[in-house]
């Protein structure tokens, strides 16, 4: 990854040279990818990324690409040989605008339409299964995390819903290409208060897990009632159906907290506890 970053800026460049686009001075560096802003020749902002993994770009790209015309970032220019693409500056500015009153309905709806372009157009694209998701990754990392953090006060939830995981079916009836990191910064607005999806980590599978994330991970702690009445409401997915999977990503997120000291931990667990089996009942 250090050779990458120290690479990234000169793939940017040339890009920028490419597509006839001019720099605005602005970059930021994740994990994954490294952004910097550009205008076209009539003065249109774009956002310039490049990615470490050249198929986490493929997917993001396609993703956005199988979206077009809903409620995502436009793809203006893609170039496969350095893995970059230009998209569309939500907002007018990297973060977009001010959210809207009406956030949480806004962004509930935005969701319900990027699954509806999903189901229409999966097939001719091809991304991860979820299903491989959970099997290869989400459930064995939650075991192995459940038998080694240091847990404290919160063993005895861990431990309850950990042993309470029922198996989760997806239906696939409902078989969508899924967003899959539905955190507060991945959903930017427009000038007209419309949300906008960015930076997806596109999967097929049941839209039942994008709703969870959106409840569990989107604002960290808070309204997740409100999220997950709006989730159910929107969706017409069951809360006895959609709290099993909250609470297997709220379980694995507090496990990851712990595991590597976050000072999240606390709230992840207050989260988990609101979404305990008499809760989620009491609500349905």
């Amino acid at each position: 990854m250090a050779g990458w970053l120290d690479e990234a800026p000169d793939l940017l460049d040339r890009a920028a040279e490419r597509w006839k686009l001019s720099p605005a001075g602005y970059h930021d560096a994740g994990h994954a990818s490294v952004i910097a802003t550009v205008t076209t020749r009539d003065g249109r902002p774009l956002v310039l990324k490049a990615w470490v993994d050249p198929d986490r770009y493929r997917r993001e790209v396609d993703a956005l690409r199988l979206w077009a015309g809903g409620p995502t970032a436009s793809v203006v220019e893609a170039a496969d040989d350095l893995a970059v693409a230009a998209l569309g500056m939500v907002g007018g500015h990297p973060g977009g605008a001010k959210p809207p009153r009406r956030e949480l309905q806004m962004v509930a709806a935005a969701l319900q339409g990027l699954h509806t372009l999903g189901r229409r157009r999966a097939r001719s694209m091809s991304f991860p299964a979820l299903a491989d998701h959970l099997g290869r990754e989400v459930l064995p990392r939650i075991d192995r995390r459940a038998q080694a953090v240091v847990a404290g006060p919160w063993y005895p939830l861990i431990e309850a819903t950990h042993r309470a995981l029922p198996p989760l079916e997806e239906d696939t009836s409902r078989r969508t290409v899924l967003h899959a990191d539905l955190y507060r910064e991945n959903v930017p607005f427009g000038w007209l208060g419309d949300p906008r999806f960015i930076d997806p980590l596109p999967m097929l599978g049941d839209p039942a897990f994008d709703w969870a994330f959106w409840t569990v991970y989107y604002d960290l702690g808070r309204e997740t009632d409100r999220r997950l009445a709006a989730a159910t409401r929107v969706s017409r997915i069951p809360v006895p159906v959609l709290a099993p999977w909250c609470r297997l990503l709220a379980l694995d997120g507090l496990l990851f907290y712990l595991e590597s000291g976050d000072p999240r931990a606390g709230r992840m667990a207050d989260v988990l506890s609101t979404l305990s089996p008499s809760t989620t009942r009491s609500r349905s």
